[in-house]
């Protein structure tokens, strides 16, 4: 979705668990305007990213064997002032959506770009 918006980004694959000094590096010295952490299980990287900066986080719970319930619960009960917005199980394409919304705000060619999306979803 980001590609087809015209939308740079970075992929990087980290663990909440495994390297939590490896995720705090990242996380604050990223260039990033947004974070998008896709987490299954437990799910706290969207939750420990949030906690690391003041820039949005979007969580993508992923399915596992609950369904992607227990990932969905990790991601949207934070504590109080420690944001974090989800999306859907397995809804990387609306996490994308998401972000592109909130850049957005300051950038009005990818706000004609989304709002030429839209009229296209509208045609069918």
């Amino acid at each position: 979705m980001l590609d087809q918006l015209g939308v740079k980004y970075e992929v990087k694959v980290l663990s909440a668990h495994r390297n939590p000094e490896g995720l705090r590096r990242f996380v604050e010295g990223s260039n990033a305007d947004i974070f998008i952490a896709i987490a299954g299980m437990a799910a706290h990287l969207p939750g420990v990213i949030a906690s690391l900066t003041v820039k949005p986080v979007i969580g993508v719970p992923v399915s596992g064997k609950l369904g992607g319930l227990d990932a969905l619960l990790s991601i949207v009960q934070m504590p109080s002032g420690i944001p974090v917005a989800s999306v859907a199980v397995d809804s990387g394409k609306n996490a994308g959506l998401l972000a592109a919304e909130i850049l957005a705000l300051k950038d009005q060619g990818l706000k004609e770009k989304l709002l030429e999306y839209r009229r296209k979803l509208a045609e069918g």
